[in-house]
């Protein structure tokens, strides 16, 4: 199987982690940011993950994806129930969280940034809708402060450090990518229990943590 992604997409570490789980073997083939025709030419519009299964077919939708993977051993591993409290608070925080990503996301570290061309577009996109990267930096120290209070909240809601809920969930697969991309901004301030928990899903998924050491906004 092969699995098209960004390396800072949400949805396509989303489905990375199921991978790394069920330690199921897979091609990660990464895009160009600005490469239209690839996906396209695949499901019919610029969307990943995109899942080619072992017969050649397409599957899109980092969900469908997750599911599929997890039902193909028919042992399910993501067998805990999602959380009221939990899904608000990561809701609540993904109103505002990508204000402070957006600028750091168009680093050279991800490998579908590794040309100008390519974050040019992503940047030229990602202002239509989220307004300059230049006015989103002049804020980004309340959106830290803010980010910083929440995680804080998080602490509180970590039943164990294996699984959000104590049992994996689709919780984990929504908190997991936000923690991960959170390491790109150094002056994230973590409690021991999110640091534990950050750490233990990484080991579990096999995604390399993110420990950015110096501002990679761009």
């Amino acid at each position: 199987m092969k699995l098209y992604i960004y390396e800072h997409c949400p949805f396509c570490i989303r489905v990375r982690m199921i991978f790394g789980i069920k330690n199921i073997p897979v091609d990660l083939i990464v895009l160009m940011n600005n490469d239209e025709y690839t996906p396209k030419y695949m499901i019919g519009k610029k969307i990943v993950p995109i899942l080619m299964k072992q017969d050649g077919s397409y599957m899109s939708e980092s969900l469908d994806i997750i599911s599929y993977i997890d039902s193909l051993d028919n042992k399910s591993c993501i067998i805990g129930i999602p959380r009221l409290s939990v899904t608000t608070w990561f809701q609540n925080v993904n109103s505002y969280v990508y204000k402070l990503l957006m600028p750091y996301l168009s680093t050279p570290l991800f490998s579908e940034f590794s040309t100008l061309e390519a974050r040019k577009y992503f940047i030229n996109k990602k202002e239509s809708t989220y307004g300059k990267f230049s006015d989103l930096k002049k804020n980004r120290l309340v959106f830290i402060q803010d980010i910083n209070y929440d995680l804080y909240k998080l602490g509180s809601l970590i039943i164990y450090s294996n699984a959000i809920n104590g049992e994996l969930s689709f919780n984990d697969f929504q908190i997991f990518p936000l923690l991960h991309l959170l390491h790109l901004i150094p002056e994230i301030e973590y409690p021991l229990c999110v640091q534990r928990y950050y750490s233990y899903i990484v080991q579990q998924t096999k995604i390399s943590s993110l420990f950015i050491g110096e501002d990679q906004s761009s």
